[in-house]
Parts: C-alpha cells; sequence; structure tokens
C-alpha cells in the first residue's frame, strides 16, 4: 500500500497552491483506493528486512475497524502459515509491531516479491482478516565470489581479444542491492568485459588486449572487484593468478556459448539432457577433448546432473523438482590434453518444466463443535486452508463438499474458505454427520485431497414427552389393597441427556369433596400408579385423571395423558330384606288368608335389593322345608318372591304357618339373606274384612309394589334379544368386509367397559356418580356385555398387565 505524505504551511490551503486541486483529487482516489482496498477484507503493510523488536508496522486493530476494547473479549489473534512469531499485535493498542528477526533471504530467498500473509480471527461471530506485510529488502549481503582466488593458465600464442571466462559473484540481496558492477585492477595485458542483460548469459570474461610474452611475464596477479548498488554499498575481491602458457595455443570452442533446453520435473534416471560438442583446431592430443562440470558447479547440480567425459551428454542422476528450482544453470568446461591444457567453456540453461505431482493440501482450524441444532442458517463451523505446491493450472485448486446437506462451503479469500451452515438441524433426526472436504487441482490428470470433518449436533430441548398410548383404560376390583399397584404409564422424549429425563406427576383436581391425590399416586420416576386405599364400586365406579410427564429441559416441556380406572364389581354385599307392606321394622312378613283361597294364591311377597351390580345382585328366592319333613302348601317364586298356594286350603292345615323364605344372590360366593314370613289361616268372613280394610288405604305403601320382578324379567329378555340381533348384525358387516382385524379374522378382542360378567339385573339405585362428579345418577336397569375368553389379548398390543387381584385389563 502507498503512501502520500503533503505538507503544507499554516494559512496555506491546497487549493490556493499551484495544482492544489490536482492534489486533492490525487488524495480523494487514494482515500478511496484504500477503503476499497478494507472493504475487501485485506490490509498491506511493509516492513524492513532485520527491523529491530517492536518496530512499528501498522495499527492493525484500527485499519480492519476494529475496536481496541474488544480484543481481548473477542479472542483477537494473528495466526501466520510457517512463519512462527516474525510479527505480533499489542492487544493494548492494536499496533502491528516486529517481534523476531526478519531475513528476507532466508524467508523467500531471491523471489522479487516477499511478503508475509497473516490471518487475523477473532470470534463472536466468527470474522477473517487478511493482511499482507511486505518485506523491504535492505543491502545486508555483499557480493560473494566462489572462492577467493581463481588460477587462469594462458597460453602465450593467444590471439588478442581472445576472452577467459570468469564466474562471477553472487547477491543474496534482491533488486538494486543485487545489481553488480565489476571492476579489474590495473593492467597493460587484460581487460574485463561485463554482461550487458540481466540474465547473463553470456559469461564475464577477461579480454586479451595485448599479446602475452612468457619471457617478460610468466604470471600475473590481478584483482577482480564486484560493487553491488546498495546504500551503502558493498563490495567482494577475488584474485586472479594468470599463468602464461606456452605451445598449446587453441582452445576447445563450443558450437555455442548458451545452450537452452527444457526438461520435464521427475524426469526418470539416465534421460538425455543435451549432447554437447566442442571442437580444438589443435592436432593430436592438443585436440583431444574431455567434457567436465566446472569447478565451482553446485552440489545440487552434480547430485542431479552426470555428464559423459568423452561424450559431452548430460544425463539426469538424480531428482528433478519444479518446486525447488525452475531454472537450473551448468557451467561446463572442454579442456584438451594438449601440455598444457587449454580450456573452452559454454553454459547450458535447463528449463524445468512443471507436472502436476503435487496434490493439494487441505488444513481445517477453528472449528466451532459441537453444533447446536439451533444454531441459525449461516453459522460458520470451521475454516479452511488449501494449497499446492505445483503453478499455473496445475496449482489451481478448487474445493467442495461431497454428501453436504445442511452445511456448504464458502469462499472467503483465494484458497480460504469457510464451513457454514445452509439449512436447519434436527438432532432427533440426524445426530452426526460425517463431512469430507475435497480439494482437487485443474491438473491433468488432476489430483486431490480430502478432508474429514465429524460435526456433531447438540440436542436442544425441542421435543415433549409422548406417551406410548393416547389414552389408558384399566379395570380394578373394588376392595383391593391399599396401595396396589393400577398400571405402568410410560413417556418417552426425543432429546438427549437430561432433556430426555422424564418425571410423572398427578395432574390434582377434586373427586367430589376428596382430592385426587387421596385416592392414587404415581411414581416419579417409574410411572408405576397406585391405588392409596380400597375402591367402592358402589361409592365410585369410574374413575378418570390425568398424569403429567414432565422433562428435566430448560424451560422444560410437558405432556398429559387420561386414565379411566373402571372399578369392578365383587359380591361384597349381602341382599337386603325391605320392610313388609304394613311398615313394621324387623324382617318378618304377616298376612292373613283365607281358608277358601284356591290352588295359586298369591298370598304374600318378599321384597329384598343388592348393592352390588349384575350378577351379583340378580336375587333368587327358596322356600326353606318344612320341619317335619311334611309337603308345605305354599312356594315361592324363584325371582319375584312372591308366596302363593300350591294346593287348596282344608282344615287340617295349621292355623299358622311359618315360612323361612332364603334371598340368595348370584355371586361367587353367593351372600344370604332370611326372610320370615306369618300366614294366619281365617276363614273367609274375616279374610273379607282385612280385604276391605286393605282397600281402604290402610296397607297403602304395599299396594304401590306391583309385581316388579316380573316386569324386570321381560325387561331382561327384550334387551338380551335386542343385543344378540346387534352383535348378529355387527359381525355380518365385518365379515363382508375386506379380511382385517376383526369378528372374522384373527383380530385382538377389545375389552369394553363394563362392571362385570353378567346379564341383566335388579340393583339398587346408585347414590354415588362417577368420578368426573357430573351427569345424571345410575339408573336401577344396568346392561353388561359379555365376559372376554380367558387368554385374550388387550389391544394394547398384547400386553396384558394383571394388576390389583389379577383382574384389571388395560383397554385403549
Amino acid at each position: 500500500m502507498k503512501y502520500l505524505f503533503i505538507s503544507q504551511k499554516r494559512g496555506t490551503t491546497l487549493a490556493s497552491r499551484p495544482g492544489g486541486q490536482e492534489v486533492q483529487r490525487l488524495l480523494l482516489s487514494l482515500l478511496l483506493l484504500a477503503a476499497w482496498e478494507a472493504a475487501r477484507g485485506q490490509v498491506r503493510y511493509s516492513v524492513a528486512e532485520e527491523a529491530k523488536h517492536g518496530t512499528f508496522v501498522g495499527r492493525i486493530a484500527q485499519d480492519l475497524g476494529l475496536e481496541l476494547t474488544e480484543l481481548v473479549p473477542r479472542l483477537f489473534r494473528v495466526a501466520s502459515k510457517g512463519h512462527g512469531d516474525l510479527l505480533e499485535v499489542n492487544l493494548q493498542n492494536g499496533i502491528l509491531f516486529v517481534n523476531s528477526r526478519i531475513d528476507r533471504e532466508e524467508l523467500c530467498g531471491r523471489s522479487a516479491v516477499c511478503s508475509i500473509h497473516l490471518e487475523v480471527i477473532v470470534d463472536k461471530p466468527l470474522q477473517v482478516f487478511h493482511v499482507e506485510v511486505e518485506v523491504r529488502d535492505i543491502n545486508d549481503h555483499p557480493p560473494v565470489f566462489p572462492t577467493t582466488q581463481k588460477n587462469l593458465f594462458i597460453s602465450e600464442s593467444r590471439a588478442v581479444d581472445s576472452h577467459f571466462s570468469l564466474e562471477g559473484a553472487s547477491d543474496s540481496d534482491t533488486g538494486e542491492n543485487a545489481l553488480l558492477t565489476y571492476r579489474l585492477s590495473p593492467s597493460e595485458y587484460f581487460s574485463l568485459e561485463v554482461p550487458t542483460t540481466d540474465e547473463q548469459v553470456t559469461p564475464l570474461s577477461l579480454v586479451l588486449k595485448k599479446s602475452l610474452d612468457r619471457e617478460v611475464a610468466s604470471k600475473l596477479l590481478l584483482v577482480l572487484k564486484a560493487t553491488d548498488r546498495g546504500k551503502p554499498e558493498l563490495t567482494g575481491t577475488i584474485e586472479l593468478c594468470i599463468t602464461v602458457l606456452d605451445v598449446n595455443d587453441n582452445a576447445p570452442v563450443f558450437d555455442k556459448a548458451v545452450y537452452r533446453v527444457k526438461l520435464p520435473e521427475n524426469a526418470r534416471n539416465g534421460t538425455l539432457v543435451i549432447r554437447l560438442n566442442a571442437s580444438d583446431l589443435d592436432e593430436g592430443s592438443n585436440s583431444h577433448i574431455l567434457y567436465s562440470f566446472a569447478a565451482d558447479v553446485s552440489p545440487n547440480i552434480e547430485a542431479s546432473f552426470r555428464i559423459g567425459s568423452a561424450s559431452g551428454e548430460i544425463k539426469v542422476s538424480g531428482k528433478i523438482d519444479f518446486e525447488e528450482a525452475k531454472l537450473r544453470k551448468i557451467q561446463i568446461e572442454a579442456v584438451d590434453k594438449g601440455n598444457p591444457p587449454m580450456f573452452g567453456h559454454c553454459t547450458v540453461l535447463i528449463e524445468v518444466l512443471d507436472v502436476n505431482d503435487n496434490a493439494p493440501e487441505l488444513m481445517v482450524r477453528s472449528l466451532s463443535l459441537p453444533v447446536r441444532e439451533d444454531a441459525p442458517q449461516g453459522t460458520v463451523i470451521a475454516l479452511i486452508t488449501v494449497s499446492d505446491r505445483d503453478s499455473g493450472a496445475n496449482g489451481q485448486v478448487t474445493c467442495f463438499l461431497t454428501a453436504h446437506d445442511p452445511f456448504k462451503l464458502v469462499s472467503t479469500f483465494k484458497n480460504y474458505y469457510s464451513l457454514v451452515l445452509e439449512n436447519a438441524l434436527d438432532r432427533e433426526s440426524v445426530s452426526a454427520y460425517a463431512l469430507v472436504v475435497t480439494a482437487q487441482d485443474g491438473g491433468s490428470p488432476s489430483l486431490s485431497a480430502t478432508a474429514s470433518i465429524f460435526v456433531e449436533v447438540a440436542d436442544v430441548n425441542d421435543n415433549a414427552p409422548t406417551f406410548a398410548q393416547p389414552e389408558y383404560t384399566v379395570f380394578v376390583k373394588e376392595n383391593n389393597l391399599p396401595g396396589c399397584h393400577v398400571l405402568t404409564v410410560s413417556a418417552r422424549d426425543a432429546d438427549a441427556q437430561e432433556n430426555a429425563l422424564v418425571s410423572y406427576s398427578l395432574v390434582e383436581r377434586r373427586v367430589g369433596e376428596r382430592a385426587l391425590s387421596s385416592y392414587v399416586s404415581v411414581h416419579a420416576e417409574s410411572g408405576k400408579v397406585y391405588a392409596l386405599q380400597p375402591l367402592d364400586h358402589e361409592e365410585l365406579e369410574l374413575l378418570q385423571f390425568q398424569v403429567s410427564a414432565r422433562d428435566a429441559g430448560f424451560p422444560p416441556l410437558v405432556s398429559n395423558v387420561t386414565l379411566q380406572v373402571f372399578v369392578l364389581d365383587e359380591n361384597d354385599n349381602a341382599p337386603a330384606l325391605l320392610p313388609p307392606a304394613g311398615g313394621v321394622t324387623g324382617g318378618a312378613v304377616s298376612e292373613l288368608v283365607s281358608r277358601s283361597v284356591g290352588t295359586g294364591h298369591v298370598v304374600a311377597k318378599v321384597r329384598a335389593v343388592d348393592a352390588d351390580s349384575g350378577y351379583n345382585a340378580w336375587l333368587s328366592y327358596e322356600l326353606q322345608p318344612v320341619a317335619g319333613g311334611g309337603r308345605s302348601p305354599f312356594l315361592v317364586g324363584l325371582y319375584t318372591g312372591e308366596v302363593s298356594t300350591t294346593r287348596a286350603l282344608d282344615e287340617a292345615d295349621a292355623p299358622r304357618q311359618r315360612l323361612l323364605v332364603l334371598v340368595k344372590d348370584h355371586g361367587e360366593p353367593p351372600l344370604v339373606a332370611t326372610a320370615t314370613v306369618l300366614l294366619s289361616l281365617v276363614e273367609s268372613g274375616q279374610a273379607l274384612k282385612t280385604s276391605l280394610r286393605a282397600s281402604a288405604g290402610i296397607a297403602g305403601p304395599e299396594a304401590a309394589l306391583v309385581n316388579v320382578n316380573v316386569y324386570l324379567i321381560i325387561a331382561i329378555c327384550a334387551v338380551s334379544s335386542l343385543l344378540v340381533l346387534t352383535l348378529l348384525l355387527y359381525t355380518a358387516l365385518r365379515c363382508s368386509a375386506p379380511p382385517t382385524e376383526g369378528a372374522c379374522g384373527p383380530g385382538k378382542p377389545t375389552l369394553a367397559c363394563s362392571s362385570a360378567v353378567g346379564s341383566w339385573s335388579y340393583s339398587q339405585q346408585r347414590r354415588q356418580r362417577v368420578c368426573s362428579g357430573e351427569g345424571p345418577p345410575k339408573t336401577d336397569l344396568m346392561a353388561f356385555s359379555p365376559s372376554v375368553p380367558p387368554g385374550s389379548d388387550s389391544v394394547n398390543n398384547g400386553d396384558q398387565e394383571e394388576i390389583c387381584g389379577n383382574v384389571s385389563k388395560v383397554v385403549v
């Protein structure tokens, strides 16, 4: 980046000076250029090599638009690939300074441009800036000759203007600091010819300007001085010891002074590079030529090439790597066998051609893992750097992501990429991603490299617990033991760790006058529901409530499920006798019977009820046999409780008859009550007076008792017939449908919500409503579904749970 410094005197404006408007426009252009460069995310500085520790480089925080107060909280850091800690940033003032010695020649060699690339990384949010620091060369290396002394053997017969090649000096600096000028110490015989091009393909040489005379001067000592153009100037010298030889006065001469050859890198050993040819005008042994590398050839050349001393063929003998050196310069000597020998020189320039032999390199850094599943789109996951040592198309690298959904690669700067989130994540669907980043160069055939990135998705509490069933129905026998296990509810949370830890609790409500928690409880961890006290079917037929499942996430999520607990009846209530028609308590029925009544005349009626339901409330009446074995003239209706005559009464019958009627229910085991019927046999006149008294309203309560049991039996038969007809019709419809699970297929029976197995029964009117506390009370006539065959499965996937007395079945 160039900087423009403008000074002005006090009271003088730029516009008032000559050319002030042009300067203003130039300054504005530079400011716009600087703003554009900053917008591109790149800042450039320059610093001289060998600068002292602490040397100011630039206000990097200010130039990148960062506040000094946010450098430490945002983890401001500087990374430099392969350059260690040459540069450092003061986090207090945001200044980039020199931290350690910078040697440009060690850093970049002879490269014309040398710069240090810095990556500035800050977090929260993650940002990457690229900074280029140019290292300026200083003249810190003097010219150096290969040796301090060089011996030259020159025949006295050499013609004037003969050239003698010299190895020039080298300077490790660059630019003006590496441009050398040569000076030769004053001599009447020799002058110096310096190359006029930067390539110096024409070697530095001594020129003979006056014929030599060994008898006058057999040895000459010259000093060659090389001076660079740096400030201050640095110099190097070499002593030239010239021995004047006699006789063999023709040196070998090559066809060309410079040979140019192209050679692909990685050429196999033995590959012919070039065949050199030199000629000597002499005859005999003075014309026999031997080829060799110059004495000052570098060890790398000797390790990579060999030359046939007789043939002049240069062949590959080692590794040729374009990335190490793009141009190989070899000095060749041709010496004859004369005495003294004469030398010829040429230069072979080998241009190494690049071959795509280096695969791209991938580096993944700044991984931000794991990634929350609620991370927004555009979140940066990782920074990826790619590089290729090849050049041209072989070094052009493209980077892409395989199996990338829901991620993508975004190119940030040259060969720098960011792995960002493109679509929303769902840990419950995919908990981790194995990503493969591939870098491929543009060579033919192309080479590629891959890097694997394992991205784990962190859980967020976004799933409420889900119960295994939408609703639970269970049947429990009454009079259960306190604390018995009713059923187990189960809820699963799709989240992980604490977000998936589920606890259970009751949704508290009132059941009549009491709290729900006085009836049942649920274990917070296992979900087991317990009955805290014995349940009474006569008091509570259905207990309906909700259980809540809550996870341990923050904030917690809750789900509820409804439970229906049907209390099944047991035969725990014996038949209860109703008061006799006369309102007399004590359970005895007293009647006056006329001796003139005929067979089948109803003389009394026993009334009884049972607080149970179903078969447990279905009553039957039996007449206890008469003591002494005699046949009683009376009998009792099996289901009506009506006492009637079996024959006409006569004088032989005792005037007072005492009958014991056993009232028995159909429970298991059956419960029994005993009713006493006292009959007084009177003449027809007395019976008529009693009848008149009854018709006058004396026996009003008894007149209200109609033959209820007769109507009850008729109603049972009618409803049973209707039920059978409905079942037959339903079975016919299911059989006509496609064969699925049902009545005609191998389906699973569904348990209906009934109180017990049985038929129609006469039962006591209920005083307690169902657990919801709403709706009319239960009527006297109740219907019950038929029993389920033993071994049948419930609809809960054949999973029947026997709870509280091994009679409860869970039904959904």
